[in-house]
């Protein structure tokens, strides 16, 4: 069942993912040759300390970071620990906050130093399926037209669709109903009403769309071990535009 958010829920969400956004955000800042996965975790626990909220991930189904921290070939669920950053990586780091009984979960994808052109524009892609599928996040749309809108993007530009995970519902926990894939057919599912938040959370290959886990049991990387960018965040359905939930307070 998908759970439509009442509007003092709504108010508590907007206060969760700003939060969670804007500890993202100073984390994804930190990104540069020579600093590892491991203290772009510890940074981003001691910022969700200082807001008095939770890390999401932490301990999750056991998962040890606060963050999701995935380099280059890896798509999602990368450990954080003692690999260190070069010139030329791509870092996906995504990020989840409980505070005030409600989850945000945002990620982004960003480059250390110079990286390879066709790599920025698979990341300038990514961004875009992401706008495309909140554009479709509108009150009577169907669930699929979110999906339709981030393949038909991503294979325009010639690259593919991860299959094998999916953006979700997300509220009180970090994961309601109902799954959200980033492809697929248009018309078809639940139709949309305002109310209902999802993470919406475009995985997106260089090259196949196949994906496989590691040994650790979490990091998933791409069968072809080229790169993968992965952009979310947090929305709300809205009748006439979605609202983007996960926007970072920047400060004056």
């Amino acid at each position: 069942m998908i759970i439509v958010k009442k509007p003092d829920e709504l108010a508590a969400m907007r206060i969760a993912a700003k939060k969670t956004a804007t500890i993202l955000h100073k984390v994804a800042a930190k990104v540069a040759p020579g600093v590892t996965t491991k203290e772009l975790d510890e940074y981003a626990a001691e910022l969700a300390r200082a807001q008095e909220g939770r890390c999401a991930f932490y301990g999750y189904h056991g998962f040890s970071g606060h963050i999701c921290s995935s380099v280059n070939e890896e798509v999602v669920h990368g450990v954080p620990g003692k690999r260190t950053i070069k010139n030329g990586d791509v870092v996906s780091i995504d990020f989840g906050l409980v505070f005030g009984g409600f989850v945000g979960d945002t990620a982004i994808t960003v480059a250390a130093g110079e990286i390879d052109p066709e790599w920025r524009r698979l990341l300038d892609v990514t961004k875009e399926c992401l706008a495309a599928s909140i554009g479709k996040a509108v009150e009577g749309n169907r669930l699929s037209d979110i999906s339709n809108a981030c393949q038909v993007v991503a294979e325009a530009a010639g690259f593919s669709v991860v299959r094998d995970f999916v953006g979700h519902g997300i509220g009180r926990e970090m994961h309601e109903d109902p799954q959200i894939p980033n492809y697929g057919p248009p018309g078809r599912g639940p139709v949309l009403k305002a109310g209902m938040t999802f993470a919406i959370e475009p995985m997106i290959n260089l090259g196949v769309h196949g994906t496989e886990t590691l040994g650790d049991g979490w990091t998933v990387v791409t069968k072809d071990r080229q790169p993968s960018a992965h952009f979310e965040h947090t929305i709300a359905v809205g009748k006439e535009r979605a609202e983007i939930l996960t926007v970072p307070d920047l400060g004056p």
